[in-house]
């Protein structure tokens, strides 16, 4: 499969580095003149965790191909868009008259209804996805971060079209085991506000790599998240659905709590996905606070934990989101 990563971020280099891998056609898209800038190769230092449960560590030097244009008579059979939520739309615009024959696969974050996201994108072009996997660019532009099993696809309350299964198939090829979402639209909502949960404690002391090894601080992190779950009944999320995905917000924080402090200071690939998260100027995190926060607000749904951290997710020069 000829594929096209959209930009070059983290996400956007680990998975295609591991499309790569298993044998697929893979370039970078990315903005005119950064081609120069980024050189022809990406230093990787990963812990691939798709067949040893520990990982094993990656570290190569790994060469590249960008593209600065997008004609819409491109030959890509797919185009993988993994952006942060709050660009996604002008990312969809500039794709929408460049999709050529490809398959789009949003791959990440999404807080609005997933078919306004998209804007003027085919929708029957369209597969969705979240991955597994994170990491961050260290001062020397290394990409530092972890690869897990697995990766998240799901459907709008349909089965997965030919496209999607396509695209499920060559990331099957990579080595993933693919996790089915049904109601992918509600899954991505509570994954969107569990980061909010635990992006806000993060914010608070400065990142989220600051929560690694503190029962404390993931303790008002898991009730953050908890107090989010009568936003996300607003919204009209059917929780029964995602029983698992909520658990660790329902679960006793006596229990969960010490369970993730250990599990982020010892276990080696949770361990680095937090550490590389430590960009203290991030914008994602505090968009994804933003965003919550005035959903939360426009619906009348008390979040105190959550408007006790927007201090340090607030706009530069006031309060408010």
């Amino acid at each position: 499969m000829k594929i096209l990563m959209f930009g070059r971020g983290v996400i956007a280099t680990i998975y295609g580095w591991a499309l790569h891998q298993a044998g697929h056609d893979v370039e970078f898209y990315v903005r005119p003149g950064r081609a120069a800038v980024y050189g022809d190769a990406v230093d990787l230092d990963l812990f691939d965790v798709r067949r040893r449960v520990w990982g094993q560590r990656v570290v190569e030097k790994w060469p590249v191909r960008y593209r600065e244009a997008l004609e819409p008579d491109h030959d890509f059979d797919l185009i993988v868009l993994s952006v942060p939520h709050h660009r996604l739309t002008e990312a969809a615009a500039f794709l929408a008259p460049r999709v050529g024959q490809a398959t789009v696969l949003v791959f990440g974050n999404l807080w609005t209804e997933p078919t306004a996201a998209i804007g003027a994108l085919p929708l029957d072009r369209i597969a969705w996805g979240f991955p597994q996997a994170g990491g961050g660019f260290d001062a020397d532009g290394v990409l530092c971060g972890a690869l897990l099993p697995s990766v998240v696809f799901g459907t709008l309350g349909r089965p997965p079209t030919d496209r999607e299964l396509a695209v499920r198939q060559a990331f099957r090829e990579a080595g993933l085991r693919i996790k089915e979402r049904p109601d992918f639209r509600g899954w991505m909502w509570v994954h969107f506000a569990s980061d909010a949960g635990m992006f806000s404690q993060g914010l608070r002391l400065g990142s989220l790599s600051e929560l690694a090894g503190s029962t404390r601080d993931f303790r008002e992190a898991l009730l953050a998240g908890r107090e989010l779950l009568p936003l996300l009944q607003a919204r009209g999320v059917d929780l029964r659905r995602h029983r698992g995905g909520l658990l660790p917000f329902r679960a006793p924080t006596w229990l969960t709590a010490p369970t993730l402090a250990w599990l982020t200071a010892h276990v080696t690939p949770i361990r680095v996905n937090f550490a590389t998260h430590s960009d203290p100027d991030a914008e994602e995190p505090r968009e994804i606070c933003r965003d919550t926060l005035a959903e939360a607000r426009r619906l009348g749904i008390s979040v105190p934990r959550l408007e006790a951290a927007e201090p340090h997710f607030a706009r530069e020069g006031t309060g408010r989101v």
